[in-house]
């Protein structure tokens, strides 16, 4: 499957849920705002989605005089990629990831945490990985699926508010345990269609991130010792993004469960078995 197809696809799906949860919490008048807000969330996720989640994360963008800058400009350079615009979020917890609709409107972000705990080889590993996602063109599927998840947990919450505060007679009209069921299973749903994005995405990104800078083990250091980082700081972040790091935030309870990520371990071992057969010395 392309990933026009499961651009496609992954709108139809999360459109629909969204569309849905606002048909039974709110009749038809939220039947007709949720397919509004499904319209608007559609096109502004397109065109716009990169702005939402850097502005959620607070990221601002470095000098084109730093340090960082100029090892993404050497990194996209060698993958024959226009250079990204680069950022920064002030955040302790090590981690990373690549955002925008298109090679030409891209951006890739790094936590503080994450410049502190690598050295400069294990850093480019991590920006050839990103580069890797831009190059493949990952990053508009992840970025729109980040936007249109978080719109559903918000359509949740105010669904959940509704429920406490129904009248007597709104109460009749609804069965209690299908709202239940609807509050705690729609954001679930919402994570299981983001696992559209295939965890080979991952493996595909480590391999061409690798071949980018010939040098796989600079990226399965940087591996080891961020998802360390991840489960030693708390990353206050929106479940709906987590498809988008390097190594998701959260590695617990159903955000492991429901992770569009493989295990760390096993990206490791096939960065380990690339760099036997490219001839590259640990």
């Amino acid at each position: 499957m392309t990933n026009q197809i499961k651009t496609l696809t992954l709108l139809t799906l999360l459109s629909a849920l969204l569309i849905v949860i606002g048909g039974y919490f709110g009749g038809k008048t939220g039947l007709t705002i949720a397919l509004i807000l499904a319209i608007i969330f559609n096109f502004f996720s397109y065109w716009f989605s990169d702005k939402i989640v850097l502005k959620m994360y607070g990221a601002k963008e470095v000098d084109k005089n730093s340090k960082l800058y100029e090892l993404v400009k050497e990194v996209a350079i060698r993958a024959n990629l226009p250079i990204p615009k680069v950022y920064i979020i002030e955040e302790e917890a090590p981690n990373a990831f690549a955002t925008g609709r298109d090679p030409n409107h891209s951006a890739v972000v790094f936590t503080t945490g994450i410049l502190r705990i690598l050295d400069e080889r294990e850093l480019k590993g991590v920006i050839a990985h990103e580069l890797a996602h831009i190059k493949n063109r990952d990053i508009l599927i992840s970025t729109i699926s980040a936007v249109l998840a978080s719109a559903i947990v918000y359509l949740i919450e105010i669904g959940r508010w509704m429920f406490i505060f129904r009248s007597s007679e709104e109460r009749q009209n609804h069965n209690p345990i299908f709202d239940i069921l609807i509050i705690l299973l729609a954001p679930i749903s919402a994570m299981i269609i983001q696992m559209a994005i295939s965890r080979s995405r991952e493996f595909l990104a480590d391999e061409t991130g690798a071949r980018f800078i010939r040098d796989p083990i600079a990226l399965a250091n940087a591996l080891e010792k961020i998802e360390k980082g991840v489960y030693y700081y708390q990353f206050q972040t929106n479940p709906a993004t987590s498809h988008m790091f390097i190594i998701p935030p959260v590695l617990e309870g159903l955000q492991k469960l429901f992770s569009t990520h493989p295990p760390t371990s096993e990206r490791i071992r096939k960065l380990k078995e690339l760099a036997r057969k490219i001839g590259v010395a640990y």
